[in-house]
């Protein structure tokens, strides 16, 4: 064996030893922490219905997020969100005057309020954006734009459900 694959014997050892010393300072963020099962407080948050297509989406990939289950546990939080949505047309063609994609851009306020005390445990902006083609097809256009909301919700209800899992875990 040569010097150099001694050398990087022993930088691969290194690194083990350091991955090995670190393995025990994470902590999964939906494993029980202190007897608190984090699956089971978001269970416990009642959604409020968001206005208009979008926010139907949302509500609805918010209940799928916090509770999939639909096992109806106790209600001990209160969502509230609200979702601002535009639409930008990035690319025009010259020639037709018609915008050949689009781009919906959404900002979702949310507030996660304790029901018994009142208190605000978590609020913030989620944003998220999506891109579509568009054509000279009207319904085509029309759909395109529906998927993009449907991902957009997907995405946000993701980034609200994480966020308030990390809120909920740091309260305990």
């Amino acid at each position: 064996m040569s010097s150099s694959d001694q050398i990087q014997l022993w930088r691969l050892a290194g690194c083990a030893a350091v991955l090995v010393g670190l393995g025990g300072c994470i902590q999964p963020l939906y494993a029980p922490l202190d007897g608190v099962d984090v699956a089971a407080e978001l269970q416990a948050v009642d959604i409020d219905p968001i206005p208009e297509r979008l926010g139907h989406y949302l509500h609805n990939e918010l209940i799928l997020a916090f509770d999939g289950t639909g096992g109806g546990a106790p209600k001990k939080y209160h969502l509230v969100v609200s979702a601002k949505e535009r639409i930008l047309t990035p690319l025009v063609d010259t020639f037709s005057g018609r915008a050949d994609s689009a781009s919906i851009a959404v900002d979702a306020d949310y507030k996660l309020v304790e029901t018994q005390s009142n208190t605000t445990i978590v609020s913030g902006i989620a944003l998220s954006n999506a891109n579509y083609d568009r054509s000279a097809q009207r319904f085509a256009n029309i759909r395109a734009a529906r998927d993009s909301e449907i991902r957009l919700a997907k995405t946000l209800a993701d980034q609200i459900r994480t966020r308030i899992a990390a809120a909920l875990v740091a309260k305990r």
